[in-house]
């Protein structure tokens, strides 16, 4: 796996259903899924729960957050730490943010052992995510250049330059472009737009 940067992070492209895991009678389904916020997980969490609704157990792990700051893990009911930290551990193991998992359990009549558990749950969160597309994106800053039409040559010419993106532009009276700078570079553009006559540039804050 390619090291992720500092101004990077890694999340799925889109949600991913993986190979069930029998172990002794029971069965797992790890599903995985791209997601931005704690309303959201909770969404696709129920979204798991309603179409497995004869399931044991539902347990997961999020990861939330483009510096990986904030994540959760929860063993649904299964015995303390034998379910939710393997399916983080697997979040981890594949270096990914903004993701959920789910790996849901039907019962097999067959006791497994904390041991067995862990490996049970680990393995379908492995399944889950080596079925997903993983993508790495950049973590960006975002700012607003405001000018007149003279500069506008001048302006496009150095954004083109510099390849970055616009997100939204205003053409009225006065120029106004909304713009995405990689963070890493984002100091270096500020200083660049503040330079420019005419030109002036503030930072979007979030």
């Amino acid at each position: 796996m390619e090291e992720r940067k500092a101004d990077q992070y890694r999340t799925l492209a889109a949600p991913s259903e993986g190979a069930i895991f029998k172990d002794r009678g029971s069965k797992f389904y790890g599903f995985a899924f791209p997601v931005t916020s704690e309303e959201i997980i909770k969404e696709r969490i129920e979204e798991v729960k309603k179409t497995h609704y004869n399931a044991r157990h539902w347990c997961y792990a999020w990861q939330l957050g483009k510096a990986y700051e904030h994540y959760r893990a929860n063993d649904d009911g299964e015995p303390n730490n034998s379910a939710g930290m393997p399916i983080y551990g697997q979040l981890q193991a594949f270096d990914l943010t903004n993701t959920l998992v789910v790996v849901v359990r039907y019962f097999g009549g067959t006791k497994l052992g904390v041991g067995g558990l862990i490996q049970a749950y680990k393995t379908g969160a492995q399944y889950a995510l080596e079925a997903a597309k993983i993508v790495t994106r950049t973590i960006d800053e975002e700012f607003l250049l405001s000018f007149e039409y003279p500069e506008m040559d001048l302006v496009m010419r150095t954004l083109k330059e510099h390849q970055i993106d616009i997100l939204e532009q205003d053409m009225h009276l006065t120029c106004r472009f909304h713009i995405s700078v990689r963070k890493t570079e984002a100091a270096h553009m500020f200083e660049l737009f503040s330079e420019m006559y005419k030109v002036t540039i503030k930072k979007v804050e979030e």
